[in-house]
């Protein structure tokens, strides 16, 4: 009964931990465990009661390190410790992960959080990711503000000026810087679109965002493009904006087609629309209960190996003449629904998954 009350205190002092993402026990300096989080739980396949008590240090290939490294804990000589290790899983193969053991004020308390590598290097990809997107849009915003201000003024005076000039010839110089302006005006516009127009939140059906995109896709490209619906019809609807989903999908399915063009005109096309629900999953440092799956997949010749890892920068394009502001605006766009954008790319596959959150 003593033992019972004081695992139950246990798990009711760090329940907190059950809300995070990453692999969580707390072990005494013996080695055995005091609490395991869900996610620990998940990963080792094995139930939380069945852990709570068990020896920690067996959970892993090689005990010993982790062993050592929790007496050396109990004994204060270091606050923290990293290291890499292998974690045994019922009817699975070992997971690599990086552990990091930390004590606490209670001496008899000692934190072991697991990082399973493949998830650490996805989480250091979304930091720089978000950190360039985040970079993007300051140097963005100030590159159209610095562009904008002169621009009115090189438009103005070229309209002065052909007011004064009587030489039809002439006039066609002017008619060049004005209809230059205009353009990178447009250029300008669409820049700081995102930032400018408000989000208007509403209930989404991300099919009929998928439908519409299609039927616009359909219009533009009649013949040589297969479009297919692979559609989880039991995903629910969600709290976002719209018409900034049907942009993303529109962005990222355009630029398919724009790559399938030597497809298209063979006949032989395929832009494939995906929908599945994806449970207990991370990213942006968060653990979700579910999230909307949506994969655009094209059978193109594949991103290039020279801008696979720019293909969200601002003004970088994979085709000559491409204004390169499509994914990122798509990138943006996801962002603010609290999301993440991925691509795998290979000649022949080209897969953009996008992940939203789902109530």
């Amino acid at each position: 009964m003593v033992a019972n009350a004081s695992a139950a205190a246990s798990a009711q002092r760090f329940q907190s931990f059950d809300l995070l993402a990453t692999l969580v026990a707390v072990v005494h300096s013996n080695g055995s465990v005091l609490f395991a989080n869900a996610a620990l739980e998940d990963a080792r396949g094995i139930a939380r009661r069945s852990i709570v008590g068990s020896c920690f240090p067996d959970s892993f290939i090689e005990p010993a390190e982790l062993q050592n490294a929790l007496q050396a804990a109990g004994g204060n000589e270091f606050a923290s410790l990293r290291y890499d290790a292998w974690l045994k899983r019922l009817g699975h193969e070992p997971l690599p992960v990086h552990v990091i053991v930390t004590q606490t004020e209670n001496p008899d308390e000692i934190i072991v959080e697991l990082l399973p590598l493949e998830q650490q290097a996805r989480q250091d990809r979304e930091e720089r990711l978000a950190e360039q997107a985040q970079a993007n849009k300051e140097l963005i915003r100030n590159l159209a503000h610095e562009i904008k201000n002169p621009l009115g003024g090189i438009r103005g005076a070229a309209q002065l000026l052909e007011m004064e000039i009587e030489s039809s010839e002439l006039r066609e110089y002017t008619q060049v810087i004005i209809h230059e302006a205009d353009r990178l005006q447009t250029l300008v516009d669409r820049l700081l679109a995102p930032h400018r127009l408000p989000h208007t939140v509403g209930d989404v059906n991300i099919h009929e965002v998928c439908e519409h995109v299609r039927l616009l896709l359909s219009a533009e490209f009649p013949r040589g493009l297969t479009v297919v619906r692979d559609f989880d019809t039991s995903i629910p609807e969600f709290r976002g904006d719209r018409e900034q989903l049907i942009q993303t999908v529109l962005n990222i399915a355009h630029n398919a087609c724009q790559a399938l063009a030597e497809q298209i005109a063979a006949g032989d096309a395929r832009l494939t629309f995906c929908t599945r629900i994806a449970r207990q999953t991370t990213f942006g440092k968060q653990r979700y209960r579910l999230a909307l799956e949506l994969h655009v997949i094209d059978n193109g010749p594949g991103i290039p190996d020279s801008i696979k890892d720019r293909i969200f920068y601002p003004l970088v394009s994979g085709r000559e003449g491409g204004s390169g502001l499509g994914l990122t605006l798509a990138q943006t766009f996801v962002q603010q629904h609290h999301g993440l954008i991925e691509c795998d790319s290979v000649p022949g596959r080209t897969d953009f998954k996008v992940l939203i959150p789902l109530p």
